[in-house]
């Protein structure tokens, strides 16, 4: 429905995650025996989950206890894992500064250069512990190191970028990445993102995309909405990239996949996207929690460091279990936000989807009032849901 916003412009309403819930019907499964499990690239996963490509999220061990786990991890190759040898005094030092220092130091630190020889060797110690070597890079990366990650045996490859589209302009004389070229030439599955619209989704998934990123500034470290004001709320997002899907399905043969990215804090968060259409989730804050994860409590936007519009900043998320206790539980808090596993097959056998196609089925209504309706006591005392 078209809502006029003044004489000279019709506007479409648009929903956020915390807008919307899922509705049961008249079946209900038990959890045990619903299917949770997704392929991206000829790579089946257990659990629908992707760790997002940040700094504070993922590094090579992070990468391989998420295989181990049977999610994903993804290594951001612009990060300092491929800028520094040894990049663990460089994440003490973005842990310890304090708030107006940070950004500075970040540009500081950020303006080594990306190193092949440590692109090569960081796939290299992924792939010898057994881990899925899926690595990202935003397109001027993929143009000048598409050889060596293809070389060096990534198995996923993810180009992201705030926005990727299929028709990029750019200065004279400058080489611009060709994303079908990429998808049909560079041997590797690639992923690409981000979008938010059904026109975009589908020309990215016609272009050769093996999955399709869907998210603009809604990440807990992202300040792209308040420097850009660009976005779109995820529900509607996702459900929009979805119907792309569905179509692209339907005219090619081919399934590509749909992946949630921002703003998904919570077991109910994810639940949501995958009832709107996702196939899975790329969460950071979440994972960025783990005592495993290389961000010493802290987790930071993609964008902070640019040199000339930072659009990221830095949030303390703190330490509240293992990976293997966010993942998989058991669960000691009582938010939603450990035994993520657990949420996504209990939300499915209550809404009575046996699997993640029937999981994108149930009904959806908007709701504005879901996550505070009756919720008075645990706001007033910061617990559970209020906190």
């Amino acid at each position: 429905m078209d809502i006029q916003l003044g004489r000279s412009r019709n506007v479409r309403r648009a929903y956020g995650i915390d807008e919307i819930a899922l509705v049961p019907g008249g079946r209900t499964v038990d959890p045990s025996v619903t299917d949770s499990t997704w392929s991206l690239g000829g790579v089946t996963r257990e659990i629908p989950i992707i760790a997002s490509a940040m700094d504070g999220v993922v590094d090579v061990g992070m990468c391989v206890e998420l295989t181990r786990q049977g999610a994903l991890g993804v290594l951001n190759l612009e990060g300092v894992q491929c800028r520094y040898d040894d990049p663990n005094p460089v994440l003490d030092r973005i842990a310890a500064v304090g708030k107006e220092e940070f950004v500075p130091l970040m540009q500081e630190l950020y303006s080594q250069p990306v190193r092949e020889d440590l692109i090569r060797k960081r796939i290299a110690q992924i792939k010898e512990q057994g881990g899925i070597a899926a690595v990202s890079a935003t397109p001027v990366a993929a143009i000048r190191f598409g050889r060596a990650i293809a070389e060096a045996g990534a198995d996923l490859f993810f180009v992201q970028a705030t926005v990727v589209s299929t028709e990029h302009i750019g200065p004279e004389g400058q080489e611009t990445l060709d994303l079908e070229a990429l998808c049909r030439d560079f041997g590797v599955p690639v992923v690409i993102g981000n979008c938010v619209t059904y026109e975009v989704a589908l020309k990215l998934m016609r272009a050769g995309a093996a999955g399709v990123m869907v998210g603009i500034g809604p990440g807990a470290a992202c300040t792209s909405r308040g420097v850009l004001g660009i976005g779109i709320p995820q529900a509607t997002a996702v459900a929009d990239c979805a119907a792309a899907r569905d179509d692209h399905a339907r005219e090619s043969g081919t399934y590509v996949p749909v992946i949630a990215d921002g703003g998904i804090v919570t077991g109910g968060d994810i639940c949501k996207c995958l009832a709107c259409g996702a196939d899975a989730v790329m969460i950071g804050s979440p994972i960025a929690r783990a005592a495993e994860a290389p961000g010493r409590g802290f987790h930071w936007g993609m964008a902070t460091p640019s040199p000339v519009l930072p659009r990221g900043t830095r949030i303390k998320v703190g330490t509240t279990g293992s990976l293997e206790k966010i993942l998989r539980g058991p669960a000691s808090l009582d938010d939603g936000t450990q035994n993520l596993l657990g949420c996504i097959r209990t939300s499915m056998g209550t809404l009575g989807a046996r699997n993640l196609r029937e999981m994108q089925q149930v009904e959806v209504i908007v709701a504005p009032s879901l996550l505070t309706e009756g919720k008075v006591y645990q706001k007033a005392q910061q617990l559970g849901m209020g906190k």
